[in-house]
Formats: structure tokens, C-alpha cells, sequence
């Protein structure tokens, strides 16, 4: 184990369980808490020690990271009771991985600094197996100094660490990639049905434009799971939903037009009225599919 610094980690899903579990890999102690016990107890048979509050699991640890669904729960974890700040002391630092509002970013940073205490926003893009090969790209907001005393724990679990700014700019480039990812999403669906619809196969398609200038991850990694029927996530369909809700908060709030970002919004609140927001975020072809009155496992 390594002696310095100690870990906490809170939020044990898709994305925290394989993070935590490369950190135990990678030897730092670490201290865990999650609302659902079965992924502590996971976690503490591999070495992790248990907790029972956010504020149990600061007062324990140098550093604390948390991976939380939406902007009200790491706004209770970590400023609500029981929560980070009240265990957060001079030289601490929290490290949010969610993807939230860069508002509240900006003032969990304040309420912390207050304290002697560092907040970075810190969101991550890669999807469930990025989290657990440990190849995340991490996007980072907030001091320098905080930063490259984290950054060789955020190597364990990422492949790129970006300084992108002040505290809000990690939150205001993971919004960025959200905009980007959710149009790979909705163009590959698209693309499929036309070939599938046009009595193309839509396989070769894929392999045929793969090598041009429409090469891109999701090209890369979703077809082949879409064409097995499989639509599990993956990140679900209901989170990417709600980061481009972030979106649009946050656009509207700058006053940055984002027509695309605005109708690709639209498609996936279509795809959590059609009952499929635990799906995988590539699924919004099956709003497609019902528009085009095709299948395309046909």
C-alpha cells in the first residue's frame, strides 16, 4: 500500500466501481461509500475500507473522488450534511468526476476554498469501458497547485488529463463533448437506417466509410453491438439525456445558439417516453426506427 495520500471514492456505478477498483489495483488506500452497500462490500473484499457518509469518508482521506448521476446528489454529497465540507480542512481536496451544472462547479469550488481546500471539476469521457481499462479522458477545472498533486492518481484511471481552465471549465468541456457525442449518436443511427432503408447492408456501409473522414469512435465501437441486438449500456440513455439538458442550461444561460444540440435533446426525452432510458445512448436509433417504420434487425 502507499503511504500518501489516502483515498475516498463515493459513487460506485457504472463508471466509479471500475475507477475505484484500478486505484486498489494500482495500491493506494482507499475508503468507499455508496448508496446501494452490495458495491462496497465488492470493493472492501478487494482491500477497500468502508464508510457510511460522505463526511466519514473526508474525514479519513487526503483527496476525495466522487462519481454521482446529477447535479442535486453531488450537491448534497458534498455540501449538504453529513457531506465532504464538513471534513474538509486546509490542503484537502475534493475531485468531482460527475457531469454537472458549471455553476454549481463554481460555487462548490468557493465553499471549499473558504475552507483552506481545494475542488476540481473533473469529468471523464470513455463510456464503461474506458473506466475499467483505465483510458478515460479527464477534463479538469480548477488551480493548478491541486491539480499536479492529483494528476499521477488521474494517469491510474485516464489516459489524457487536460487543464482546462478555472473551476467550471472541466464541466464546460465535458458539455462540449456531450454536444459532440450525442451527434455521433444520432448521425450513426441515421446512416444506418438510410443504408438498411435503401437495401444497402448497412455492415459494409460502416466498414466502407470507416477509413474516410467519417471515422469516429462511435463508428468504431458501437455498430458492431447494434447489429448484434445488443442495446445494453454501456451509458444510459436517461444520463446522456440529462447532460444535454446541462446543454442547454448552460447555452441558454450564454446565450450560445446550439440548434443541433437542441434537437438531439429532443430525441433522446422521445427515447425515455418510449421507455428505453436504461438502454445504451446508441439505442436513440430506436426512435429512428420507429419514425422510419423499420427495424434494423430486420
Amino acid at each position: 500500500m502507499k503511504d500518501e495520500p489516502k483515498l475516498g471514492f463515493i459513487g460506485l456505478g457504472i463508471m466509479g466501481r471500475p475507477m475505484a477498483q484500478n486505484l486498489l489495483k494500482a495500491g493506494y488506500q482507499l475508503v468507499v461509500h455508496n448508496r446501494s452497500r452490495e458495491a462496497v462490500k465488492a470493493l472492501v473484499e478487494q482491500g477497500a475500507q468502508e464508510a457510511f457518509s460522505p463526511q466519514e469518508v473526508a474525514s479519513q482521506a487526503d483527496i476525495v473522488f466522487t462519481n454521482l448521476p446529477d447535479s442535486p446528489d453531488v450537491e448534497l454529497v458534498a455540501l449538504g450534511p453529513d457531506g465532504i465540507l464538513e471534513s474538509a480542512r486546509e490542503g484537502f481536496i475534493y475531485v468531482d468526476h460527475s457531469t454537472i451544472k458549471p455553476s454549481l462547479a463554481r460555487k462548490i469550488a468557493r465553499e471549499f476554498q473558504a475552507r483552506g481546500a481545494f475542488a476540481l471539476d473533473a469529468p471523464v469521457s470513455g463510456g464503461d469501458i474506458g473506466a475499467q481499462k483505465g483510458t478515460l479522458a479527464i477534463m479538469v477545472g480548477g488551480p493548478e497547485e491541486a491539480l499536479q498533486q492529483v494528476r499521477p492518481i488521474f494517469e491510474v484511471v485516464g489516459k489524457t488529463v487536460t487543464h482546462v481552465g478555472e473551476s467550471g471549465s472541466g464541466q464546460i468541456a465535458k458539455a462540449a463533448n456531450q454536444i459532440m457525442v450525442a451527434a455521433q449518436m444520432v448521425a450513426m443511427g441515421e446512416l444506418l437506417i438510410l443504408a438498411k432503408k435503401a437495401g444497402a447492408d448497412p455492415a459494409r456501409v460502416v466498414q466502407a466509410i470507416q477509413g474516410g473522414a467519417a471515422q469516429c469512435w462511435t463508428l468504431d465501437v458501437k455498430p458492431e453491438r447494434l447489429f448484434a441486438g445488443n442495446r445494453q449500456p454501456g451509458f444510459k440513455a436517461y444520463m446522456q439525456e440529462k447532460d444535454l439538458n446541462i446543454v442547454m442550461e448552460t447555452a441558454r444561460e450564454y446565450g450560445a445558439p446550439l440548434p443541433s444540440a437542441g434537437l438531439h435533446t429532443q430525441l433522446y426525452g422521445a427515447m425515455l417516453q418510449m421507455g428505453m432510458k436504461d438502454l445504451d445512448n446508441s439505442a436513440v436509433i430506436a426512435v429512428l426506427e420507429e419514425l422510419a417504420a423499420t427495424s434494423l434487425l430486420d
